[in-house]
């Protein structure tokens, strides 16, 4: 009965929005928006075979291998200025200013230092993605309990086994609401990425229906983005309620009481 019930919170407003759609459209002839099935058949039609392979897949490479260099990095150097209260006074204002930069006004900076490949556009993921997840390990390390500090230091507690058990357990609810941040920017910016001096991906391959007036494969682009983003999403949602399994308890038994 809660399966059933989970699943019909899951499906029951894609669902009304899909009727409502076919409601919308039914019995109109217009060329900028198709009807449900229409674009069911279209989306078939063209992802299901090569594109899914030279498309797809290689967008979807780049936007994990980004995604996954930038919580990495963001973590480590988070984690290297929020331990230290200097380092923290002389690079925020640094990181204040390359977080308010626009991502995709680096292209054309990337495109001459990296050059115009792959690397180019995981740059580019990596420059906008990494913030959130910098800022967040930081202020996350900022705001542990300074009771908890003294009591590590009082047993003795220090470099790599404080990070491991104090530091990174107490600072990881925040830094997974910078990763979620985070994947919802690396999927726009690998879109970008591919818009400019690219020969393949869905970035390229949607700006390419767009201009040939291919709007119903066009759409179809944009539906396999958004099938993306929902199973990053789950992917997320798995692996949050496996780490912080014990910070979930914890709140259910606030709750309780």
């Amino acid at each position: 009965m809660k399966i059933l019930k989970s699943v019909a919170f899951l499906l029951g407003l894609p669902a009304i929005l899909v009727f409502w759609w076919y409601l919308g459209s039914k019995g109109t002839d217009s060329f900028f928006v198709p009807v449900p099935g229409e674009l069911v058949q279209t989306f078939i039609d063209t992802w299901v075979g090569d594109r899914f392979f030279t498309d797809v897949l290689p967008s979807v490479r780049r936007l994990i291998i980004g995604v996954l260099s930038a919580i990495i990095l963001g973590i480590l150097l988070g984690l290297l200025v929020g331990m230290n209260r200097t380092a923290r006074a002389i690079t925020e204002p640094v990181f204040e200013f390359f977080r308010a930069l626009p991502p995709p006004v680096l292209i054309p900076v990337l495109m001459l230092l990296v050059g115009i490949n792959d690397g180019m556009k995981v740059a580019v993921i990596i420059s906008g993605a990494i913030w959130p997840v910098l800022l967040n390990t930081i202020e996350g390390v900022r705001s542990i309990d300074p009771v908890q500090n003294e009591t590590s230091r009082s047993y003795g507690i220090s470099g790599f086994s404080r990070i491991r058990y104090q530091v990174l357990p107490s600072a990881t609810p925040t830094i997974m609401a910078g990763v979620r941040q985070c994947l919802s920017i690396g999927l726009i910016l690998m879109v970008i990425s591919e818009m400019f001096a690219s020969s393949s991906g869905l970035g390229f391959t949607i700006v390419q229906f767009q201009r040939s007036f291919a709007v119903p494969e066009m759409w179809s682009g944009i539906v396999v983005l958004g099938l993306i983003g929902v199973l990053m999403s789950f992917i997320f949602q798995w692996t949050e309620r496996r780490i912080l399994r014990w910070y979930h308890g914890l709140k259910e038994v606030e709750n309780a009481v």
